[in-house]
C-alpha cells in the first residue's frame, strides 16, 4: 500500500489556479525530489502536503501516517537564523507535536534528541547558541529537529539554500543516509536538478501542472531531463 497518494490535485489563490493535474503515489522509504522553475508550484504543493493549503480539487491521502509523524525542515528566514536558543533546545522542539499535552520533555524526548544530534555530528555543540553557528551547522540542527519529529516522513524545503558547495554536499549525503538507514520517506523541494537525479528515487517536475512523475531512471530518459540538465542525459 502506498504511503502517500495525491489524486487530481489543484490549488488556487484568489480564484486563480496556480497548480493543477497533480497525480502521484509514493511507497514508504521513497525519496522524491520536487523540481521546477521559480513559480512553478513547488511551495504550493509543499503547503498542501503540510495541511497549510487546502486543495481546490482532489485529495491527499496519508496511509498509516498521522500529521504528528511528519518532520518538516522549512526554508530559513533571517529571524529563524537569529533564534536565541541552544542547539539542544532547537532539536528538542521537534518533539513538541508528540507530547500530547505534556508540559515537560521526558527521558524518551531527551534520548531522541541526543541520538539525532550524535548521528548528525552536532552533539559536541549541543550547548552552543544556534545563532552563533555556520549555515551548514544550522541546517544540521534543523534536520535533527525534523528527525526528532518522525522516522516516517521528512518534508524538506530547499535544505541547502545559502550553503557553500561542501556544506551542501554534506547535507545531501546526510539526508540520503537517513532515507536509507531508517527507511524514512523524503519529499524535498530542490532547484538543483543535478543533485535531484543523483540522490532521489523519484522525480516530480512541475510547471504549474505535473510535467513529469516517475522514477529517477525514467526521468533521465525524458525530454525534460535533456532540456534541464545541460542537454545531456542526467
Amino acid at each position: 500500500m502506498a504511503q502517500i497518494i495525491c489524486r487530481d490535485l489543484s490549488f488556487a489563490y484568489d480564484g486563480e489556479t496556480v497548480l493543477s493535474d497533480i497525480n502521484f503515489s509514493l511507497d514508504a522509504g521513497s525519496y522524491l525530489c520536487i523540481v521546477g522553475e521559480n513559480g512553478s508550484g513547488k511551495s504550493t504543493l509543499m503547503r498542501g502536503l503540510l495541511g497549510l493549503k487546502t486543495p481546490s480539487t482532489g485529495t491527499i491521502t496519508f496511509n498509516d501516517l498521522k500529521p504528528t509523524e511528519i518532520g518538516y525542515l522549512p526554508q530559513q528566514t533571517q529571524i529563524q537564523r537569529d533564534f536565541p536558543a541552544s542547539v539542544r533546545e532547537v532539536v528538542l522542539s521537534g518533539r513538541l507535536n508528540s507530547m500530547h499535552g505534556r508540559l515537560f520533555y521526558n527521558a524518551a524526548d531527551k534520548a531522541a534528541a541526543a541520538e539525532n544530534m550524535e548521528r548528525l555530528g552536532i552533539d559536541d555543540i549541543a550547548d552552543r547558541c544556534y545563532l552563533e553557528l555556520s549555515g551548514g551547522q544550522q541546517q544540521r540542527v534543523l534536520l535533527a529537529r525534523a528527525m526528532c519529529a518522525t522516522k516516517k516522513l521528512l518534508l524538506l524545503d530547499e535544505p541547502v539554500t545559502g550553503l557553500d558547495p561542501v556544506a551542501a554536499n554534506e547535507m545531501y549525503n546526510l539526508i540520503k543516509l537517513v532515507n536509507l538507514c531508517d527507511n524514512t520517506s523524503v519529499i524535498m523541494i530542490s532547484h538543483d536538478i543535478h543533485a535531484a537525479v543523483r540522490y532521489a528515487t523519484h522525480i516530480l517536475h512541475l510547471g504549474h501542472s505535473q510535467l513529469f512523475f516517475g522514477t529517477t531512471a525514467q526521468y533521465r530518459e525524458s525530454d525534460l531531463a535533456r532540456r534541464f540538465v545541460g542537454g545531456e542525459r542526467a
